[in-house]
């Protein structure tokens, strides 16, 4: 347990960078294998988690796209979903903002439908039992082209007052926001919010893509952002957060070790970042993990942790008072650790 790791489990948190097809653990990619009768290139759910070994973003996502061939019916997106909505709620986590990314079922002739309902009943039935707040962003496979992003975005449409968002992710060498503009104009006009990986892989140079380009109101990662000091200024003065992702980090070999991670020099430099965790079943953890990794490895103490906290709800797609709610309650726990 690290020093602050009560206080960690404590806090009241907003996940925002969490793709929803990333939570599948090898125990379900097995049990809904057997179930829809699909053949695994493993023997064991041993042999799959020792298979979810990669060094970089392309190996990963090869692995994570194989995966969903499992997930063929609306009770397997509810059951991934409301699995990974039981663990939230364990950590804490009081309000999510779930990725998930249509093309890479629809490309296999799983209707978008099969997997946005099971998604949807997942998240009400969370709200029901255990008062979770939820909000669904749907996700361009940047590795296809804009034609199919428009289709998906039409396909998307009776879903509006669902899905709060739009965003952009998979392969990003090679492909950069640029690509997705015009999409992502039309799906402005539709009254969606927007947001963007950026600056995982790909250069600064794609985060002031997402922004001048796609406008986006946040960019997912961002470390690379930090290689442009005039950048770093911009996205401090206007506030734009960045999801950052430790574990992800670290197991796609975008930083050396945790040590070197650039948390601690984003926020230093006045950046709106928070904690997320990607896709924890292949990057070995969750939230509080990723919290607990940056407070050890970082040297974080009690007060950033809480900081933390009040930006994930902060960059959120809450209402103000929501967010007032929220930091309100992580004031009191703070201060109660505090006296």
């Amino acid at each position: 347990m690290t020093a602050n790791g009560e206080f960690i489990r404590a806090l009241p948190k907003a996940e925002l960078h969490l793709h929803i097809e990333g939570t599948l653990e090898p125990e379900m990619l097995f049990a809904l294998a057997q179930r829809n009768g699909v053949t695994l290139p493993y023997a064991s759910v041993e042999a799959a988690r020792a298979a979810y070994d990669f060094s970089n973003l392309q190996d990963f996502l090869d692995l994570y796209y194989q995966g969903t061939a499992v997930l063929l019916k609306k009770v397997d997106f509810f059951e991934l979903t409301m699995a990974y909505l039981e663990r939230a709620r364990g950590q804490n986590i009081r309000h999510v903002e779930i990725f998930f990314d249509p093309q890479a079922h629809t490309g296999r002739g799983v209707a978008f439908t099969t997997v946005i309902d099971g998604i949807l009943e997942a998240l009400d039935t969370a709200e029901r039992r255990w008062g979770t707040s939820a909000h669904l962003i749907l996700c361009f496979l940047r590795h296809l082209d804009q034609e199919q992003a428009f289709e998906t975005l039409e396909e998307a449409l009776p879903y509006r007052d669902r899905i709060i968002a739009v965003g952009l992710d998979s392969s990003e060498k090679g492909h950069p926001p640029a690509k997705f503009e015009a999409v992502f104009a039309r799906a402005r006009e539709e009254g969606f919010e927007t947001v963007a990986h950026a600056g995982e892989e790909g250069p600064a140079a794609y985060v002031k893509e997402a922004l001048d380009l796609l406008h986006v109101s946040r960019i997912d990662h961002g470390n690379r952002a930090l290689d442009d000091p005039a950048l770093v200024r911009r996205l401090a003065n206007e506030g734009i957060p960045l999801t950052v992702c430790p574990l992800s980090n670290l197991r796609l070999g975008v930083i050396p070790s945790l040590d070197d991670h650039p948390l601690r020099r984003m926020l230093e430099a006045g950046l709106f970042v928070t904690v997320n965790s990607d896709d924890p079943a292949y990057f070995g953890g969750y939230l509080n993990d990723n919290l607990a990794a940056v407070e050890r490895a970082l040297g974080l103490g009690s007060d950033d942790l809480a900081d933390l906290a009040r930006n994930s709800f902060r960059a959120a797609f809450l209402t103000d008072s929501e967010i007032a709610d929220y930091c309100s309650e992580i004031d009191s726990l703070q201060a109660s650790y505090s006296s």
